[in-house]
């Protein structure tokens, strides 16, 4: 779910869409569909493979509170709150989050869900999908606004009921404490900001991690540097295992250094209360490659498009899905721009430029064929 300062509500669902496929959206979706469901459809224009997924709009946003009703109801609870009332805040969120929570939506705006759900499990190819209901902030983008992580985020949801639930919970969520708070503190009026959706299909994943299209450690442009741990991504990115590393040349695509580390721990889903667990890396598979050096080629081609792309070093989240095929599992998470590196003097890009040229002169002196 992402949040847009908003148009008015009558005047948005006249002008766009309840609803938004990611393939449909680009980055200047940004007031339709927030940051990140945009984010994503850039992500698809620049030809990487995404989990699939749709948004609901700012529009659909707008037209589930006009048919709730409950604007005024909520201008009342806002009313005369200070950010530093910590119990009223809490009082008046909840009290709010009750609200919208136990409100029906529209028949129209429940059949687009529900009919954009089906289609999304028939595309994936499997009976009530599990799916990602996301919430973040989209203001965030703003002068001296930082909205991020002030909404709410439910993994493996499956189900039309539960879809529909969540997506509730995702609107409600515009109305914690914190983001009630943050808003009054930096002097944002309520009713002038919006929320948009997003569900996506969950990437059941057997490895994950980040790459980088430059080397984190120092800057080098030349290479592509990816780490890797069994199941889903949250281990690599919190830090939590040390991952396999392999280091990967941008021209070539061969690959220069491995290191595979000991993963003791890794996250997958429980199937019971369909949630993702820390669970211990079987003794056997702790020591060996958590990918082949096909999938390892493969991700540095993908890394190597978006940064074509976008025109600039990335840092990518990616996950290779165990429930499809290979040759069509490895999904594109998330991009988004290195920001360390590329913010420095442009002397990197001339070291990365010589260093790529260097690797490619002694492959043709070794005899070596460059593909």
């Amino acid at each position: 779910m992402n949040t847009v300062l908003a148009a008015k509500p009558d005047e948005a669902a006249t002008k766009i869409p309840l609803l938004s496929w990611f393939e449909e959206c680009t980055k200047d979706s940004i007031p339709l569909v927030g940051g990140k469901c945009a984010s994503l459809g850039e992500l698809i224009s620049s030809g990487a493979r995404v989990p699939p997924g749709f948004a609901l709009t700012t529009a659909g946003f707008a037209e589930f509170m006009r048919a709730a009703g409950i604007q005024a109801e909520i201008a009342g609870l806002l009313h005369g709150l200070d950010h530093d009332d910590l119990d009223r805040l809490e009082k008046s969120s909840a009290a709010i989050r009750e609200m919208i929570e136990s409100r029906p939506m529209s028949i129209e705006l429940e059949d687009l869900i529900g009919e954009a759900y089906r289609k999304l499990s028939v595309r994936c190819c499997q009976a009530s999908v599990p799916v990602a209901i996301r919430s973040s902030a989209t203001a965030e983008d703003l002068p001296g606004a930082s909205f991020a992580g002030q909404q709410d985020t439910y993994l493996w949801i499956r189900g039309f009921d539960d879809v529909i639930h969540h997506v509730r919970r995702c609107i409600s969520s515009l109305y914690t404490a914190r983001a009630i708070a943050y808003r009054l503190k930096m002097g944002f009026p309520h009713d002038q900001v919006a929320i948009s959706v997003g569900v996506q299909k969950m990437a059941n994943a057997y490895a994950a991690g980040v790459m980088f299209t430059l080397h984190p450690a120092t800057g080098d442009r030349s290479v592509i540097v990816i780490d890797a741990n069994f199941g889903f991504g949250e281990s690599v990115v919190s830090g939590e295992v040390t991952p396999d590393h392999f280091v990967v040349n941008k021209v070539t695509l061969d690959i220069l250094e491995r290191t595979i580390s000991t993963k003791l721990m890794c996250y997958t889903v429980d199937p019971r209360i369909q949630k993702s667990v820390a669970t211990e890396v079987p003794f056997e598979r702790q020591s060996i490659q958590c990918l082949i050096d096909d999938e390892i080629t493969e991700l540095a081609w993908m890394a190597k498009k978006i940064e074509k792309h976008y025109g600039r070093p990335m840092d990518i989240e990616w996950a290779i899905d165990k429930a499809l095929p290979a040759g069509g599992n490895i999904y594109i998470l998330q991009a988004r721009p290195e920001t360390i590196w590329s913010n420095r003097q442009p002397a990197a890009t001339a070291t990365a430029t010589a260093s790529a040229m260097d690797y490619i002169v002694s492959s043709l002196l070794a005899g070596k064929r460059l593909t």
